[in-house]
């Protein structure tokens, strides 16, 4: 939830009714005309809730959104309810809200209704404790809905004027009076503006963005000036085409319109330009977008600070710097400021061309020393991205920029966890443009490496065998060398070792003949060195890892070294240097966790699993398969369905079932699936001194419990007469979420005690 730059004014009564009908309904909208104040209500009432739903309060900005079929791809994301699979993501959210007590805000849905409605009806069909709170300038209309309006706030009336002490009865007197105050520190509300501010007030209807953007004048025209122009641009457009506009509407955009004449030149045309831009732009892109014919780069910097004074754009600080954003309505206004559908088709090709070059920079930077930085600084453009993938593959003549743009984001889709909606750009793309291209080329080993991610063999061979027989075309050596490279990885995962090897190795002749250097080819190096390792060759698999540990460290490269961590603890665990094999596997998780590649998370934790039942610790080992498990399903194909990574598993699971027998395992296998990613994660690393008991004498849920798997878990621990913080020791879960788990527990079961707890629990041991 993002903090509260400005005070905060009035809504108490909006905010009371928010958390009332949430509590007594699972989805609340709030409509409104833009401007009025939606999104802020519903991140009020939420904050106020949070303590209400133990597994937290999510905000899901959509306003920057534009294509109906990531509504879902977005949700997830900001849940990080990772998955790779394929499947359809509103049945991954399904699955993934099932047991968890969570509020949902969706904020800024009119655009996306449609979309936003049918994934709403998915989720709380299978989701009880889930609650969605959505703003929206017009309902969902999906059953159990709730729609309350935000009015605007409460204004007096200038005919029957109070006393000045009594403004505090009208919050949009004191909203004004604080944004006056705050753009100009002399201003007060006194007994001798009283009455203008009342009036000025009651003129723009209540409306907050309205009375903001009038408030910030105050700074360099006197209040009379402000209502005398007001005036005469909301009497303008009861004469123009607004005549039939809501006297409301016609507020906001009279106030809209003023202070867009106010503006400079240069801000009017960085208002119309920066229309342009989906979500947050820096400033550099702003310069390099918005400027030429009347602004020049260097007075975009002013123009851009010129409107945060007026709040037209709001400035957050990032880790990279400044990022700028627009509200949805003023955006609007902006993009309705643009002379021409032409200008507007020129601005969108500086956008993609910009974004493209973004892209094509942070591919160069993945192999270098700031890795870290370019997964950051690709997800904050992540909006944008997409607005460019959605131009190119819509707009007449754009399909092999698109192509370009879909396979330059590999790093991206494979290294940051973003399988599912990578596939989902590159099939749009191949399916658009057939011509041999180098992107096309390109975007289908990309295609492919992602299908064999994801388990999809079928999928990944057509278009292998496409982009070899598109090399000879090209008559271009490189698009072969990767075709070759990814034929190895299906070799490798279906157990042709043999055949890996050959291919491998052939790929690597071919990127040193052509001079390419980068994260894939370092792959390439670390998939021929695991596949020597699986053959028995160790010395030959870690000579391999350590030449590529020195090349990863001289380029800052991190990604694929984690991978070479992963071979090595396989090595050291072959070999029985355990506690070696730990060190790496654990480091290897620990870089894969930074970027979020589910795939260099879970294979590193499988081979953990091992490790723990190797040296006594069959109770972790169990933990660990059961998170593994549930992150297989997140990504494809559980261990590739490979019988030679399957090997270990099974060795693990034969150890931990023969120490601590079948109801021990799937009890300490039962808890690791309920693991959040991060939770997982913390456990392979060992923040956690967790252990599982033998689960054998334990009861299991009775079929009528209303309980939850894990509310009934924390039953049992209540029953043994653990305190909340034993319990989140216990189950390696925040304090809070134990507390909420307890409160929930006597809710359901109608009790006012821990003993009736205990004694519910008791009842249900002589059954098993």
């Amino acid at each position: 939830m993002p903090a509260e730059v400005t005070s905060f004014v009035g809504r108490q009564r909006e905010i009371a009714d928010v958390k009332r009908w949430l509590s007594q309904r699972p989805l609340v909208t709030l409509t409104g005309v833009g401007g009025v104040g939606k999104t802020r209500v519903a991140l009020r009432a939420a904050r106020e809730l949070r303590r209400s739903f133990t597994d937290g309060v999510w905000l899901v900005q959509l306003a920057g959104l534009h294509d109906r079929g990531l509504v879902a791809h977005t949700v997830a994301a900001t849940l990080k309810a990772y998955d790779n699979t394929g499947r359809e993501v509103s049945a991954v959210l399904a699955d993934y809200l099932r047991d968890r007590r969570l509020l949902l805000v969706l904020d800024s849905c009119e655009h996306l209704v449609d979309a936003c409605a049918r994934l709403v009806e998915a989720v709380l069909a299978a989701a009880p404790g889930l609650r969605v709170l959505v703003t929206s300038r017009q309902p969902l209309r999906t059953p159990g809905e709730h729609v309350l309006p935000i009015p605007p706030l409460t204004t007096p009336n200038p005919e029957r004027p109070l006393r000045p002490d009594q403004d505090n009865r009208y919050p949009a007197m004191t909203l004004f009076a604080a944004r006056a105050a705050a753009a100009a520190p002399d201003f007060e509300l006194t007994s001798a503006n009283w009455a203008q501010v009342a009036l000025l007030c009651h003129r723009l209807d209540g409306i907050p963005l309205a009375i903001e953007l009038a408030a910030v004048r105050v700074r360099v025209l006197g209040l009379r000036q402000i209502l005398d122009r007001m005036q005469d641009r909301y009497q303008l457009l009861i004469t123009r085409r607004w005549g039939g506009s809501s006297g409301r509407h016609r507020a906001l955009l009279a106030t809209v319109e003023w202070s867009y004449d106010l503006c400079t030149r240069q801000e009017r045309l960085l208002w119309a330009r920066a229309s342009v831009f989906a979500g947050s732009f820096d400033l550099r892109a702003a310069q390099m977008i918005c400027s030429g014919d009347g602004i020049f780069p260097d007075e975009v910097s002013d123009a851009a600070a010129g409107l945060v004074e007026k709040s037209v754009l709001t400035c957050q600080r990032g880790p990279d710097g400044r990022r700028y954003r627009m509200l949805e309505t003023l955006r609007q206004f902006g993009a309705d400021r643009l002379a021409a559908d032409e200008e507007r088709l020129t601005l969108r090709r500086r956008h993609r061309d910009w974004f493209l070059q973004v892209a094509r920079s942070c591919e160069r930077d993945w192999f270098g020393q700031d890795q870290e930085r370019t997964f950051r600084r690709t997800h904050e453009e992540k909006d944008n991205l997409r607005a460019a993938l959605e131009f190119c593959l819509t707009a007449r003549g754009q399909s092999q920029i698109g192509l370009g743009l879909a396979g330059t984001l590999y790093f991206y889709w494979v290294g940051c966890g973003f399988l599912a909606e990578g596939r989902r750009w590159l099939d749009r793309a191949l399916a658009l443009d057939t011509s041999p291209s180098q992107a096309r080329a390109k975007a289908l080993w990309v295609n492919a490496y992602l299908c064999i991610l994801q388990g999809d063999f079928a999928a990944a061979m057509p278009m292998l065998r496409e982009c070899l027989a598109m090399s000879e075309v090209l008559r271009s050596d490189l698009p072969a060398a990767y075709a070759v490279h990814r034929f190895g990885c299906v070799a490798l995962l279906t157990g042709n070792h043999v055949r890996a090897q050959a291919l491998f190795e052939d790929a690597i002749r071919r990127y040193a003949a052509l001079g390419e250097l980068n994260s894939n080819v370092i792959m390439a190096w670390i998939e021929l060195a695991m596949v020597s390792a699986f053959r028995g060759d160790l010395d030959g698999a870690v000579e391999l890892c350590l030449r590529t540990q020195r090349v990863c460290l001289a380029h800052g490269e991190r990604w694929a070294y984690s991978y070479a961590l992963y071979v090595l603890a396989f090595a050291a665990c072959t070999r029985g240097d355990l506690s070696e094999a730990i060190r790496d596997a654990r480091e290897c998780v620990r870089i894969n966790h930074i970027f979020r590649d589910l795939v260099g998370i879970v294979l590193p934790i499988e081979l953990l699993a091992l490790l723990e039942a190797l040296t006594g610790a069959a109770d972790r080992a169990a933990v660990l398969q059961g998170s593994a498990r549930t992150i297989w399903s997140s990504v494809g194909l559980a261990l590739f369905g490979s019988n030679y990574f399957n090997a270990s598993h099974d060795t693990c699971q034969e150890l931990a079932r023969n120490a601590l027998g079948d109801t021990g395992y799937e009890a300490g296998f039962r808890q690791g699936t309920e693991l959040t990613l991060d939770e997982a994660v913390a456990y392979a690393l060992g923040d956690t001194t967790q252990s599982i008991e033998d689960d054998a004498e334990q009861p299991v849920a009775p079929p009528a419990t209303p309980l939850t798997k894990r509310e009934f878990q924390v039953a049992r621990l209540i029953a043994d007469g653990l305190s909340n913080k034993d319990i989140a020791g216990r189950l390696f879960i925040a304090v809070r979420t134990a507390e909420g788990h307890v409160a929930h527990i006597l809710t359901k079961l109608g009790f006012t005690s821990r003993a009736q707890v205990a004694a519910w629990v008791n009842e249900c041991r002589p059954a098993h």
